[in-house]
């Protein structure tokens, strides 16, 4: 069974505010907070999280193609996992080294999962009607700093120095 359009955009508009939210706007609000729990300066902290804004811009073309042969399901669903398992990764990074893969997995994510893939999406499926699926999902995925900043903000107040969990201070370069 098809699920319906309604759904569909439901969906695409969960992802984006979920990936943005977590792949893209939690970074600032913690950079910071990881620096001085690690021992890594920002601009390391921040090498890392724009090379993961690298490897998402340069998979966009072959995530675009893949999206026009096989759909935009394989190419959001891999991208979510890939999402998922990089901010594990990023968590519980126990170096530097290990930050920076998951900040490169990040950027995975990133391509199967921000806008570029659920326009494709919705595109394909709404026909005639794009342009109202299209300004729905570019208004609740604006909504992502506005929601994860603030609850970013709060869960770091909440559990100060949890972002040096994994990491030891003999861990850090």
């Amino acid at each position: 069974m098809r699920p319906s359009l309604r759904a569909v955009l439901t969906g695409l508009c969960i992802t984006q505010i979920t990936a943005w939210g977590t792949l893209y706007y939690a970074f600032p609000v913690l950079s910071a907070r990881i620096a001085e729990d690690t021992g890594w300066t920002v601009a390391q902290t921040t090498a890392a999280y724009s090379a993961g804004l690298v490897v998402s811009a340069l998979l966009g073309i072959p995530a675009g193609r893949l999206l026009d042969r096989r759909g935009p399901r394989l190419v959001m669903t891999a991208g979510s996992v890939a999402g998922t398992a990089a901010l594990v990764i990023i968590a519980a990074a126990p170096n530097y080294p290990v930050f920076v893969v998951g900040w490169l997995l990040a950027g995975v994510g990133m391509a199967g999962t921000l806008y570029p893939p659920a326009f494709a999406a919705v595109t394909r499926w709404y026909g005639h009607r794009r342009v109202f699926a299209l300004t729905v999902i570019t208004l609740i995925g604006g909504l992502a700093s506005t929601v994860f900043a603030p609850v970013t903000e709060a869960l770091a107040e909440a559990f100060p120095g949890s972002t040096s969990i994994w990491c030891s201070p003999e861990s850090t370069p």
